[in-house]
């Protein structure tokens, strides 16, 4: 009799199951109302006496054998359920995921890109922490001119040399610096103006900028793909090029599309005259090529450059550029990110 029970003490250490049901069957089997402790237990009066300790002591390592064995499989089930709760089951589909808007500042600039990465220009970038030579002397700016004012430029621990760029055009010099014609490029950034905050003007804005060199380039050549470009992004097919200034090209002009009187929307936006004003253009200066080490008597050139939110808020009529860099929730969900 005590063979039999070291016997099953053996069969209880050795027991495994990988379920409740496996387990309870199992419990049921040895610690039952009718389970074979309850028979053994019953045997002890027909033990001899020698024997009755060792057979008793036996009886009691079974039951505390098996009681043991029946709580660890029951706990290791219940942490593989809740292993398997945590990570659901993974042969399912996956819960979908909602899709977020892309900002309507990137969807503007990624969709400019696109349209001159068609006809041949190719992106590039620089630091938004500039020195003086890249964003102003190397672009014709003298030393007194307006755009150096305190007014107009942030200047960084006010060192006069160091600065947050205020336009995009100093890639393009950095760019002249290292490269060699032909070049055709667009530079797009962050750029920063110590301006008053309102709904039309911002201390923080994009400009995308436009610049191709090589041998013959002329003033005929800058207009097609001015052309080229209010079509494909407005689907305006008519501008006009208005004499202008700006330092670092000669002839200026500013460019306008004719958006049309067609609503109110139209007259209030244009102003009652039906044209726009979306950006500013030139030829290289000459002094600006010698400055990048680009032989003016060989090589010209025309530049482009435009604000990305003054065209995104054409685009989407969105009346205040301030909401732009309010990250509202509700403002940004209009916008789908199909770029």
């Amino acid at each position: 009799m005590l063979d039999k029970v070291n016997e099953l003490i053996g069969e209880v250490n050795t027991f495994k199951a990988t379920s409740k049901k496996e387990v309870e069957a199992f419990r049921i089997k040895y610690l039952g109302s009718k389970g074979l402790l309850k028979n053994l237990f019953a045997e002890f009066k027909n033990v001899d006496a020698e024997l009755r300790k060792d057979f008793g002591q036996a009886l009691n390592t079974l039951k505390k054998s098996a009681e043991n064995k029946v709580n660890e499989l029951n706990d290791a089930i219940d942490n593989t359920t809740e292993d398997k709760g945590s990570y659901g089951d993974l042969t399912r589909p996956g819960e979908p995921i909602e899709i977020g808007s892309r900002h309507p500042i990137s969807l503007v600039k990624n969709k400019i890109i696109d349209i001159f990465n068609r006809i041949g220009f190719t992106v590039s970038e620089g630091p938004e922490i500039e020195d003086d030579w890249h964003n102003f002397t190397a672009l014709n700016l003298p030393e007194y001119h307006p755009a150096r004012d305190m007014q107009d430029t942030f200047f960084i621990e006010k060192n006069p040399d160091t600065l947050l760029r205020t336009h995009t055009s100093s890639v393009q010099v950095r760019y002249m610096e290292n490269n060699q014609p032909p070049i055709r490029t667009i530079s797009p950034g962050r750029v920063f103006r110590n301006e008053d905050i309102s709904a039309r003007s911002h201390c923080i804005f994009h400009q995308i900028e436009g610049l191709y060199i090589d041998t013959d380039v002329s003033f005929a050549d800058l207009k097609q793909t001015l052309l080229y470009f209010t079509k494909e992004m407005f689907g305006k097919s008519k501008i006009r090029l208005r004499p202008s200034y700006f330092p670092f090209t000669e002839p200026s002009a500013e460019v306008d599309i004719y958006w049309g009187l067609e609503t109110e929307t139209d007259y209030r936006i244009t102003k009652g005259t039906g044209w726009l004003e979306i950006m500013g253009c030139g030829m290289v200066d000459s002094n600006v090529l010698t400055n990048c080490n680009i032989d003016p008597a060989k090589y010209s050139g025309y530049a482009f450059g435009m604000g990305i939110e003054r065209i995104a808020m054409l685009l989407y009529q969105i009346p205040d550029i301030r909401m732009f860099y309010e990250n509202d929730k509700r403002f940004l969900e209009q916008f789908t990110s199909v770029i």
